[in-house]
Formats: structure tokens, C-alpha cells, sequence
């Protein structure tokens, strides 16, 4: 935790955003804390006059971002072993420090503009944060984790989204992919019935509603070889197609799923009330606009119906 207590060359830090360092602490008061905000590290030494005017310009810079980036101030005659590590050669050496690691520095006083804008680069660099956290990185973390077949792992990382943005619809649906994925379908239904209404009409969960319907229909398919069987011994039985569709996307198997139902549109695209295309356009809601899949089975619906 930040302290209050004088730095050593006779600044004040205020508040919690500047703090007098030590070796023993750099991990948690830089790495850790970096994991929230970016921490700006200040190698120094009392007899070094360069420090004594950068010291002042970097505190205030730091006070004036309110809490965007924090500062931590660190002796490198009392505590030499961090600098070491870091090769600091020569002070006033500044690090920054982001989500564990560091990610800009300067060696040297500059001037006050000049330092403002290293510190405008850090923010933009955690870019777009509430509370700190990178969201949009965090949700493509968690989306590729899921996409890895660690739905709790996924679902952990996206309820650290809800910590923070407890409306976020992309993080709220991640969730109820994840119950998805392991096979808690009431439980995503439930999540899903009572997501806050702020985001209850989002298109993030349109499409976790439309993967919700595609799983328990998919349920009810039949066995993917019997299925598969059915469609070899008669290609014309669009039921027979259109049940093996539903088994392929119960099992992972997207493309196979879509072209089927391609299949089923080319032979005869309004069999049973547009049932196919119904079920198409489904399958693009729940996988996304931007997935690879969809782009291209989009433009051969498109082909198949304008053609």
C-alpha cells in the first residue's frame, strides 16, 4: 500500500500515487501494482543534482494525471539491487512499468512538456481503462482462453471484467459461454434471464441466446453417425441434412454444420418454411459478424439466393 511518509530528497509524496521504494518491495509496489495502472519508477540518489529537478517535475505530472499512473521512488544508494538488475548506469533513470513489465523510460532531468507527454504516452498505452484494467485486452484474453477449452479459466477472467464493469454485455456473455461450454444449460438460461437490463437487448447476448437455442436443439439431433449415415443412404432428405447440421454444431464441427445447411438451401431454399436459412442466420448470430466462418458462409447464402 502507498504510503505518505517524506522521500529521502526531501519531496512530499501526496496521497497514494507517490511512494518512497525499496528492493524489498519492488514487486509488490511496482510489478503488482503495474497490474492495475501503469507505476512510473524514479532511480535516484541524494547527490545527484539532475534528480533533484526531475524529482518535483515527475510528481507533479503524476498528481496532475489523477490516479492514471502512480510514481515510486527508489534510493539507489540504499537500495542498489533492483537498479543493478535494470542496468541503471546512470541516474536519474526513469522505468515504466505495465501489467508486470516495462514498457518505456528515459535516462535523465527533461523538461516539464516532455515528461508530460511520457506520461500521456503511458496512459495511452493502458488505453481505454475503467478502473484501471485494459478491457479490451482482457476480453480477448479471456476469449481465446475460452476458444483454448478452459471455460473456467475463461469465465474467471471475464468475471474480473464484471468486477469492474458490472454491465459490460461482451463479459456478461463470455460467462454464459462458459456454462455453455461445460454443459450447465439451465444455468446459462437462468444467467441469461436475468442479465441487468441495461444489457439485456445487447447483440452480445442475442447471440449467446441464439447459441443457447442452437444447443438445445442441437440436443435433440440425433447421433452424428447415424445422422450421417441417413444423409449418404438419401442426399435428398433435407430432414435428414438438417438434423445432421444441428449434431455437427452440437459438436464443434462449425463449417461442416453451415455448409450442410448451405446444402439444404441450394437443393431447396424453402424447405419447410425457410427452416435452413432460419437456422443459418442463427448460427452467424451466435459465432459473430466478424468470425471467418460466417463471412463466408454469408456470402454463399448470398450467392445461393441472388443468383
Amino acid at each position: 500500500m502507498f504510503s505518505t511518509t517524506p522521500a529521502p530528497d526531501g519531496a512530499k509524496p501526496a496521497n497514494d500515487l507517490i511512494k518512497d521504494g525499496s528492493d524489498a518491495g519492488f514487486m509488490a509496489d511496482v510489478i503488482e501494482a503495474s497490474r492495475d495502472v501503469p507505476v512510473i519508477v524514479d532511480f535516484w540518489a541524494t547527490w545527484c543534482g539532475p534528480c533533484k529537478t526531475l524529482g518535483p517535475i515527475l510528481e507533479k505530472a503524476v498528481l496532475a494525471a489523477k490516479g492514471a499512473v502512480k510514481l515510486v521512488k527508489i534510493d539507489t544508494d540504499k537500495h542498489p539491487a533492483v537498479a543493478g538488475q535494470l542496468r541503471v548506469q546512470s541516474i536519474p533513470t526513469v522505468y515504466a512499468f505495465f501489467q508486470g513489465r516495462p514498457i518505456d523510460g528515459f535516462q535523465g532531468a527533461l523538461p516539464e512538456s516532455q515528461i508530460k507527454a511520457f506520461i500521456d504516452r503511458l496512459i495511452q498505452a493502458a488505453g481505454g481503462q475503467a478502473g484501471g484494467l485494459d478491457i479490451a485486452a482482457i476480453l480477448a484474453e479471456a476469449k481465446q482462453v475460452l476458444e483454448g477449452g478452459d471455460a473456467q479459466g475463461a469465465a474467471a477472467i471475464y468475471q474480473e471484467v464484471l468486477a469492474e464493469e458490472p454491465e459490460n454485455a461482451a463479459a456478461y456473455a463470455g460467462v454464459i459461454r462458459c456454462l455453455l461450454a461445460i454443459g450447465e444449460t439451465d444455468a446459462a438460461k437462468e444467467m441469461l434471464g436475468n442479465a441487468p437490463a441495461g444489457i439485456a437487448k445487447s447483440a452480445e447476448l442475442a447471440a449467446v441466446k441464439s447459441q443457447i437455442d442452437l444447443a438445445e436443439q442441437a440436443a435433440k439431433a440425433g447421433p452424428l453417425g447415424e445422422l450421417k449415415a441417413a444423409v449418404d443412404a438419401n442426399p435428398a432428405d433435407n430432414q435428414a441434412r438438417y438434423d445432421y447440421a444441428l449434431a455437427l454444431y452440437a459438436a464443434g464441427r462449425n463449417e461442416e454444420a453451415l455448409d450442410a445447411l448451405l446444402e439444404i438451401v441450394r437443393r431447396d431454399r424453402e424447405w419447410n418454411d425457410k427452416a435452413a436459412r432460419t437456422q443459418l442466420l442463427k448460427i452467424f448470430e451466435a459465432l459473430g459478424p466478424v468470425d471467418k466462418l460466417v463471412i463466408q458462409a454469408r456470402r454463399k447464402l448470398s450467392s445461393l439466393l441472388f443468383s
